[in-house]
């Protein structure tokens, strides 16, 4: 907890104090709010099963269009890996590392636009913003079908990566505008798995597009970059007005449900100031936690990111040809994208997270491992499918986890793109993990792998143990104080705490 809010909770702590729980495994029943003045609200909460068709109309209107937008933004930023079993790297007459280079410009671009991101996800709308910045990714993917050079190919990749930065952080806050804590970890695991539906999607689509080869003068490598920017085109004009901004004003919802809406998540968030003040994005700069959680998302998409880019060439070189390697790319993603749903509905009904972290952490590193130990092909390529259910859940997981446990829109806000920023760290490292001169095995790379997970695992063991004893102290504190009352003075002090304030629970 950084110097501002220790003062401001000395404050409080020399007057009387109420603490007011708002527990991650709560019911709706359970919570009450408080408004302004001090004054305890009873909600008027929906039954289970209205709850269950608002959630079910909010699913109908959100998920979809997300879900498009996730599975074009990976398919476009991925497909370069695709395109190299397509001559790319020859036709463009790359050497050395050079497709590692153009690889890796990507993500200084990336990491630098995720905070201005998502504070313009704050100031205007999301579907101006969102549709706009797919606009433009759209046209430079285009734009990257036509490049004769290196450096052609390397400034449509910085490009991309300029545009493309905005979206994974501004999704995942969008998300917890609309849902409880409790329920964002399927939404964002319902989302990304469209990421993992690209990586096999991407294989069929690349197979099919390499018969175009010639066509107009282009190569097989210029089409798949063509194709797939002309779909992420006309998906950007429809989002425009697919995406409902925020729930207030989303036309889909009738009055009563704008109200119960609006209840649920007051009650999620205990009323934590929303207001747009610069004070709570210095906050989630000062908090030691997020920086662990980019350290845990830098660890985890390191392997998500050498598996999409590299996927089709390690399969290649277990003596598979370029068509079958495209082909045989697709089962890790699907057996990728059921764990992904899968563990984070568990997790979202289980009330944790860290626990399931940790569990995907292992079996991503017992994938990696087979794959580093053996030269047979069928134990080297069920490495890759254990590595891939391992990988790829952890990302939902993690960017719900840091979620969960940032009180304040705008904090989390900012929170969710730092800890995003960090994992496309990840991404620069994982440009260079795989390098043609580890080929056909790629122990070094496999190895590198091996230590990034080992890294998040003792950083989520730590995280999920500070996490419960936090818990226990504020639990103790809100027996001792259960009876004071809260002057208005210092609750107001406490709605700016975020998640610095005594009555909110981590999740673990």
């Amino acid at each position: 907890m950084h110097t501002g809010r220790i003062n401001i909770m000395e404050q409080i702590k020399q007057a009387p104090v109420a603490t007011q729980k708002v527990l991650w495994s709560d019911t709706e029943a359970d919570v009450s709010s408080r408004s302004a003045s001090g004054t305890t609200l009873e909600s008027q909460e929906l039954d289970a099963k209205a709850t269950k068709r608002l959630l079910r109309k909010i699913d109908c209107h959100i998920l979809p269009i997300m879900c498009t937008i996730c599975l074009l933004c990976f398919l476009d930023r991925a497909n370069i890996g695709n395109a190299r079993l397509d001559n790319l790297e020859q036709d463009l007459h790359l050497v050395g590392l050079q497709y590692n280079d153009c690889l890796a410009v990507l993500f200084p671009f990336y990491i630098a636009a995720e905070i201005p991101s998502n504070i313009m996800m704050k100031r205007i709308r999301p579907s101006t913003w969102l549709s706009f910045i797919m606009f433009a990714w759209s046209a430079c993917i285009i734009g990257q079908g036509f490049v004769k050079n290196y450096q052609g190919l390397m400034a449509t990749r910085a490009l991309l990566g300029a545009f493309e930065g905005g979206f994974f952080p501004g999704i995942n806050f969008y998300i917890t505008q609309w849902y409880r804590r409790n329920e964002c970890g399927l939404r964002m695991a319902i989302i990304f798995s469209s990421a993992t539906l690209a990586g096999g999607f991407g294989g069929l689509l690349a197979r099919a597009i390499a018969e175009m080869s010639g066509v107009g003068g282009l190569s097989a490598w210029s089409w798949i970059f063509i194709v797939e920017g002309l779909a992420s085109i006309v998906v950007s004009l429809v989002a425009y007005w697919a995406i409902h901004d925020y729930p207030e004003s989303a036309r889909f919802l009738s009055s009563a449900e704008h109200a119960a809406v609006e209840r649920r998540l007051s009650a999620d968030s205990g009323l934590l100031s929303n207001e747009f003040d610069m004070k709570y994005i210095w906050q989630a700069f000062a908090d030691w936690k997020i920086y662990i959680h980019m350290l845990i998302c830098m660890a985890g998409f390191c392997p998500v990111y050498s598996f999409s880019l590299f996927l089709p060439t390690i399969i290649k070189n277990m003596g598979y040809s370029a068509n079958n390697a495209q082909l045989m790319s697709v089962p890790p993603y699907v057996f990728a994208c059921v764990f992904t749903i899968g563990g984070s509905w568990l997790a979202d009904r289980c009330g944790q997270r860290g626990v399931f972290l940790l569990g995907f952490q292992l079996v991503a590193i017992l994938g990696v491992a087979l794959l580093t130990a053996s030269e047979n092909t069928a134990i080297q390529y069920t490495g890759t499918v254990f590595a891939a259910v391992g990988i790829y859940p952890q990302i939902p997981l993690g960017l719900a986890w840091n979620g969960n446990n940032i009180g304040g829109s705008l904090k989390r806000a900012t929170g969710i793109a730092m800890q995003v920023m960090g994992g496309n760290c990840g991404g620069v490292i994982a440009s260079y993990v795989y390098l043609s001169r580890d080929a056909p095995r790629y122990i070094v790379g496999h190895s590198i792998l091996i230590g990034f997970i080992g890294m998040a695992f003792m950083l989520t063991l730590f995280m999920t143990t500070w996490y419960r004893r936090e818990n226990i102290r504020r639990d103790a504190l809100a027996r001792e104080t259960v009876n004071d009352v809260l002057p208005l003075e210092q609750e107001v002090l406490e709605r700016e705490l975020a998640d610095g304030v005594s009555w909110f629970r981590y999740t673990i």
